[in-house]
């Protein structure tokens, strides 16, 4: 295995195999170094999600979740005006949106970024379950003439059905490709183990197609590979800004050039492919689903902290977590401000304006339960970001969830086009494909196969 091969393939698995102290070093340098640009000097610490007996363990009572009560109008423009019409709502308001999510959240994308060349390095007829498959693995490589010394080859597997008589709709997930000549990861530790038809599987059963796409082939998920990866090609090697942009938008960025090769493929129907992402891929699915209006549906699960969770809710992960040196590199390095010297009621907007952005394309929000591990992603604070949308949605002729009140757990809300569920086991979308699935055939109108 190659060098390089062999790299992405340790960038794939150390989020359970535990953290390399290289690394964090310099990973810790790297946050340094903005903290010194931001002219910072001390952070608030995160909460402990680990240690009940820690002085600052994670907070899960409801009645000290809600500090900071007073949520940020999505239709009220940054002069105080209140926009009553669509056209005000894309000519106005969302661009003042997109661009403090910009600035203070996620970072600018730049305004011209490399071209990916996309090479089809081997093609399968195989069978998924009982299903007869074409899979296409594939590599994206990055134009990197600017600055050669930086390499970026994106890994994406494609799978459509072997008798599907046109272009089918295909489900994209941000999750992980094994390189070529590469071995698979094994189970996680103290993951749910599935049961039942993979999701691979049901997708299938709906004549449809899926996608993955490795994020760690685009940026690496440590701020030690901030200068290196996509974000590093087109910095040159530099040190980012303060409103660069971080992992969880470059991974977005990598998902949309998916998209691009989707639309030159004649097995794929590219106004039909949704996105997919659990945890810090959760938080990268929201990201690019609101960036790019070409994707048609959008599964977001258990995204937490910096995903759909309200940056203003006391519950689990908090804003501080996020801008610690383990996680700092997925936002802007503007992100440190608000866990000190300001707080998070500081920040110009919150997580419901992330999913307004989505508006009027349809989002499915997913959480696990709190008893099974998933409470530190918090349920409730994605179902408010849902809901606190729900304006946005309406204005454009859309269905809001239909309740401002936090569901039973797996009760549905699945009527409108902001939907949520939050499911009984822990921290997997496993159980929330099939309702997801179902959610998505509303708006993909095709036939089951069986």
């Amino acid at each position: 295995m190659t060098q390089s091969l062999l790299i992405l393939v340790s960038l794939a698995t150390s989020a359970w195999q535990g953290p390399n102290p290289a690394i964090q070093q310099a990973s810790a340098q790297d946050r340094q170094q903005m903290l010194d640009q931001l002219k910072i000097t001390s952070l608030r610490p995160g909460a402990n999600g680990s240690n009940p007996q820690a002085p600052n363990y994670a907070n899960y009572d409801e009645s000290k979740a809600n500090p900071f009560p007073k949520l940020p109008d999505p239709l009220v423009l940054n002069n105080g005006k209140k926009v009553s019409s669509a056209k005000a709502w894309w000519n106005k308001r969302r661009p003042e949106i997109v661009e403090l999510f910009d600035r203070e959240i996620y970072g600018r994308m730049p305004k011209i970024t490399p071209k990916v060349n996309w090479e089809v390095t081997k093609t399968t007829e195989e069978k998924n379950g009982d299903f007869a498959v074409i899979t296409k693995n594939m590599v994206g490589h990055v134009d990197n003439s600017s600055y050669p010394a930086v390499k970026v080859d994106i890994l994406l597997n494609l799978t459509t059905p072997a008798d599907a008589k046109g272009p089918v709709p295909v489900i994209l997930e941000l999750g992980f490709v094994i390189p070529p000549g590469g071995r698979g990861r094994g189970p996680i530790p103290g993951a749910p183990v599935p049961t039942g038809p993979t999701w691979q599987q049901q997708v299938l059963a709906k004549g449809w197609g899926y996608a993955v796409i490795s994020p760690n082939s685009i940026q690496a998920d440590n701020g030690a590979g901030l200068r290196e990866g996509i974000i590093g090609l087109v910095n040159k090697g530099q040190y980012r800004k303060p409103d660069d942009w971080g992992a969880l938008r470059a991974w977005g960025w990598g998902a949309s050039r998916a998209l691009d090769y989707f639309e030159t493929d004649k097995a794929v129907d590219a106004k039909r492919v949704g996105l997919e992402g659990h945890s810090r891929y959760g938080k990268a699915t929201a990201v690019a689903f609101a960036d790019d209006a070409r994707f048609a549906i959008a599964f977001v699960s258990s995204s937490g902290e910096g995903g759909l969770k309200l940056h203003r809710r006391n519950w689990g992960e908090l804003v501080e977590n996020v801008a610690a040196t383990n996680e700092y590199h997925w936002m802007a390095g503007n992100f440190l401000k608000y866990s000190g010297p300001l707080n998070w009621n500081d920040l110009p907007i919150d997580a419901h304006e992330l999913v307004a952005l989505a508006a009027p394309r349809p989002v499915f929000i997913s959480a696990g339960s709190k008893e099974k591990g998933d409470g530190w992603v918090d349920a409730k604070g994605s179902f408010l970001a849902g809901a606190g949308a729900g304006p946005v949605y309406k204005l454009l002729g859309k269905k809001d969830m239909g309740t401002i009140e936090f569901p039973p757990i797996e009760t549905g809300l699945m009527e409108g086009d902001i939907s949520f569920r939050q499911h009984t086991a822990g921290h997997t979308p496993g159980p929330n494909w099939p309702v997801f699935i179902q959610f998505a055939e509303r708006y993909f109108a095709t036939k089951a196969r069986r």
